[in-house]
């Protein structure tokens, strides 16, 4: 899981801006104002990309934003998205884990009032170098 950067075409039709991503297909949104639009395309990239590390699909690499022809009516700029930050925000669910402690640190532990499931994944985030 990573950062990426893709070119995005954009486009107005009445009130609404449309976005669509030339190198990944199916890849497409909207948004009500170019902020929104502009967020809206975050967000869709990363789900797609990130459903796509998950299936062990191969990523595209992202195209030359200039070697795009668009109609009057197009721009392109670069999208960025975090796969990472969106696993955390949106796969944020609860897995039951099983291991093994020796009894005199677990009666020591439970005397204390340690929370098990917090120091553990404290531990794993500072094991794995990630934050949140």
């Amino acid at each position: 899981m990573a950062k990426y950067v893709f070119p995005a075409a954009f486009s107005k039709d009445g009130n609404m801006y449309s976005v669509e991503f030339p190198d990944i297909p199916g890849c497409y949104t909207c948004g009500e104002s170019l902020t929104e639009a502009i967020e809206m395309a975050s967000d869709a990239l990363a789900l797609m990309l990130y459903q796509y590390e998950k299936e062990g699909k191969e990523i595209p690499l992202p195209s030359p934003i200039n070697e795009f022809v668009t109609d009057t009516n197009v721009f392109l700029s670069y999208v960025t998205c975090d796969t990472i930050g969106y696993q955390k925000k949106f796969n944020n669910s609860a897995v039951k884990k099983t291991l093994t402690i020796p009894e005199w640190l677990n009666e020591e532990a439970v005397s204390a009032g340690v929370n098990f499931s917090q120091i553990l994944q404290d531990a794993l985030k500072e094991k794995l170098h990630t934050a949140i």
